[in-house]
């Protein structure tokens, strides 16, 4: 079921040429699922629909940060045993790296593309992880010295028993290294991203799309629907 009214799409182009159900459609499809742009496009053209691969990445690029900002309004509070880790991202030929974290039951906390991995990165992706959620009682990170550090930075200035528990363990990060597997598996198809700015937008919807089948998504409205709903949900 596709919801009929979407005020978010139609808030956010001047002028619709395409229905709404449409264009809500299209980028689901296109963050869920191993799909090309061109290969979108031929699907609609099979159903009639005419769209140019270069429209249908507008819509993406549009709708993304929209719908990322509706989806942490109803975000599910996470655990408080997190598990980060980074992995690399090739973007316009360079290497970038992407930060993550996820909770005992795999729940993604928060992530973020940075162009460095330093402690300074670190410590950003931290500092954005908390300002959604409550500070971590444990960290579990690998051997990384500049995680090592940005976590010593949080801790600064505060009595031991408050300071978050910084525990070392390559074997216990197996759970967010799989989670890197299942991102990479999605943008594997994609032709590279072009710019920062384009990776960071679709990082993001892919990150979105991942949460909302994680069930992640605790909307008063969303209870009893499949992913696909909860996502139209975000739309309206």
């Amino acid at each position: 079921m596709i919801l009929l009214t979407m005020p978010l799409i139609q808030k956010s182009f001047k002028r619709l040429h395409y229905p709404v159900d449409i264009i809500a459609q299209c980028v689901r499809w296109y963050l869920a699922y191993s799909l090309s742009l061109r290969n979108l496009e031929e699907m609609m053209a099979e159903r009639g629909i005419i769209v140019d691969h270069s429209t249908l990445h507008r819509w993406v690029i549009r709708l993304v940060p929209l719908l990322d900002k509706a989806f942490r309004r109803y975000k599910r509070a996470v655990g408080c045993r997190w598990r980060m880790d980074e992995t690399d991202i090739r973007v316009r030929g360079q290497w970038k790296y992407l930060y993550r974290a996820v909770d005992t039951e795999a729940q993604t906390i928060d992530f973020l593309l940075t162009a460095k991995r330093d402690a300074a990165a670190a410590l950003r992706f931290f500092r954005k992880a908390l300002r959604q959620h409550d500070e971590p009682e444990v960290v579990t990170i690998d051997k990384s010295v500049a995680n090592t550090a940005a976590l010593a930075t949080l801790n600064a200035g505060k009595e031991k028993e408050k300071s978050i528990t910084i525990r070392q363990s390559k074997y216990l990060n197996n759970l967010v290294e799989q989670e890197h597997r299942n991102i990479k598996r999605r943008i594997k198809l994609m032709t590279g991203f072009k710019s920062f700015r384009l990776a960071q937008i679709l990082l993001a919807g892919i990150e979105l799309l991942h949460m909302i089948r994680k069930g992640q998504y605790e909307h008063p409205d969303g209870d009893g629907l499949s992913p696909a709903e909860q996502f139209y949900l975000l739309t309206v």
